[in-house]
């Protein structure tokens, strides 16, 4: 899809606004042109030397005309604020529903945070489209309804309009797909900055050493000639265009005055309409200014668009095509000949795979790095698709069930997961309403966490800053473990959870986690060996491949 056809859509969403906007705007452009033709009676009225009564009714016409259309813009401001913030919301929700339901592979070349700076590309295109919807209707309206009202007063006018759609057709053929090639890549380095800059923000104390610090300005240096670069190419062609511009306003004042002096002369033309139509060739003029500089808000409207279309574009999850609010009893997950492969990646991730995991089960998987551990807990917890063979839950494929109601019996800890910007409440529970005072007091007792939070002056309200980096990366992990256990899952994936934790800690909470009374089944990767001793099976990867399966 072409950043024009996106913007096409765009506007398609609140084609209402746009035709009221559009509709105003036709209004504002008769009234404005129907200055000139108040000035040219008023001047036809003085030239007879009598004042009248008509004489004081077009100067309060022409007046109120004036005020009218000022009231006809301050209607379009309003309609163009309502568009902008509608363009926000629909935008932010776009990013909030998305970012979950992206397909992992789409997100495997990338880092989310750094796809989520590109929502700020939202506030580019409510400005300017703002911009562009006051500015362009009127200024093309003005443009038709002046070259058509010129060629009222003589055929040589009607010239003057060919030469300017003639103008306006080469700004835009040869200079258009350059202006936008030049934004493109503008904006590109843009994010790439405020990338590096982000970097540098996460990793301070990395960039502390002067060695260190003399590299991140050194990078910085370097994107930053990158983007001036690319930021004078596209300046450079704005700056073409506007001299286009210049060049044709000489060239048409001079040979229109002179003209229209030439005209009067030899009365074709009276001078009030000499006077009117040089008015309405500046409005006209001034119209096609503003359309020309306001190329550069074109060009960063549709750079904007296309930089949310690259999130907005990235696949998504599949709906499930059953739904099903009845939770099953007992899980039985099942792998027939699984095989996987990352995206760039020229070896299988997994390959062959058959196994199957009845309810209860405790199963540790081990393996070097790269082994294929990870990439089968989380193929496992339905997060990732299979290239080739079946994942079977309950008999049923994973495409063909409920994955949200799969999803809503299991708990979850992903490596690289943190705690979200929010209160320790809000990371645990979610604002669940089903959750009660009970559960979460057995949940955080359970992962021994009751004792920190009563250390704290706001206890469970006490807010969490991004990536939990307030936290002891120990109390991190046992909000984690807290969240995966409150709804009390019939499974629980779970990768390396309580390595960051003391030995007594983790010690404690694995056996809280195999505690008899519990039914639920853990399928485990971990380094600490103790989550071995308490599984009652084990599955040993290599290259992707299981090469050992059996009971301890």
């Amino acid at each position: 899809m072409t950043p024009l056809q996106r913007f096409y859509n765009l506007l398609k969403l609140d084609k209402k606004d746009v035709y009221q906007i559009l509709f105003y705007a036709a209004f504002a452009g008769l009234i404005s042109l129907s200055l000139p033709l108040g000035i040219q009676a008023i001047i036809n009225f003085i030239q007879s030397g009598q004042v009248s009564i008509s004489w004081i009714v077009l100067i309060v016409v022409v007046t109120v005309g004036v005020a009218f259309g000022g009231i006809l813009s301050l209607m379009q401001l309003r309609i163009t604020e309502n568009l902008q913030q509608k363009i926000f919301v629909r935008s932010s929700f776009e990013f909030a529903w998305r970012f979950p339901k992206i397909k992992p592979d789409e997100l495997y070349n990338s880092y989310p945070p750094e796809l989520a700076n590109r929502f700020f590309d939202t506030l580019s295109i409510q400005k300017g489209v703002s911009k562009l919807l006051l500015d362009f209707s009127s200024a093309l309206l003005q443009i038709s309804f002046g070259i058509i009202l010129l060629s009222l007063y003589h055929p040589f006018f009607i010239l003057f309009g060919l030469m300017l759609l003639i103008l306006l057709y080469f700004i835009f053929k040869f200079s258009f797909a350059t202006g936008l090639d030049t934004s493109m890549k503008e904006s590109k380095f843009k994010y790439k900055v405020a990338y590096w800059i982000q970097e540098i923000a996460r990793n301070s104390s990395s960039f502390k050493r002067q060695l260190n610090f003399d590299y991140a300005l050194t990078k910085n240096d370097n994107l930053v000639s990158d983007y001036i670069n690319y930021r004078e190419k596209h300046f450079n062609v704005i700056k073409k265009q506007f001299s286009q511009l210049i060049i044709f306003k000489v060239i048409i004042t001079a040979t229109l005055l002179s003209v229209g002096g030439y005209l009067v002369l030899n009365q074709q033309m009276n001078i009030g309409q000499f006077v009117a139509a040089e008015i309405i060739i500046l409005l006209v003029i001034n119209s096609v200014e503003k359309i020309i500089i306001g190329l550069e808000t074109f060009y960063d409207v549709l750079t904007s668009i296309e930089k949310i279309g690259g999130v907005t574009d990235l696949g998504i999850e599949e709906p499930s095509k059953v739904k099903n609010t009845t939770p099953q009893k007992n899980i039985t997950l099942e792998m027939d000949n699984i095989r996987y492969r990352f995206p760039d990646s020229d070896k299988d991730a997994l390959n062959n795979i058959s196994l199957c995991i009845n309810p209860g089960e405790k199963i540790y998987i081990s393996g070097n790095n790269g082994s294929g551990k990870s990439t089968l807990v989380r193929m496992l917890a339905g997060y990732l698709k299979p290239d080739y063979g079946s994942l079977y839950i309950n008999d049923g494929r994973l495409n063909r069930i409920d994955k949200d109601l799969y999803r809503s019996q299991t708990g979850v800890i992903i490596q690289g997961e943190s705690p979200f910007e929010g209160t320790i409440l809000e990371n645990i529970t979610f604002n669940d309403p089903t959750i009660t005072p009970e559960t979460l007091r057995w949940a955080l007792d359970s992962v021994r966490l009751s004792s920190f939070i009563k250390t704290l002056p706001q206890g469970l309200d006490t807010p969490i800053y991004p990536d939990g980096r307030q936290l002891s990366t120990s109390n991190a992990q046992k909000i984690l473990l807290a969240r995966s256990i409150i709804h009390k899952p019939k499974i629980l994936f779970l990768e390396d959870p309580t390595d960051k934790m003391d030995e007594p800690t983790a010690k404690a909470i694995i056996d809280f986690l195999f505690a008899e009374e519990h039914e639920w089944t853990v399928i485990v990767s971990s380094v600490n060996h103790y989550w071995k001793s308490r599984c009652s099976r084990q599955i040993i990867m290599n290259n992707g491949e299981i090469v050992e399966d059996f009971k301890l």
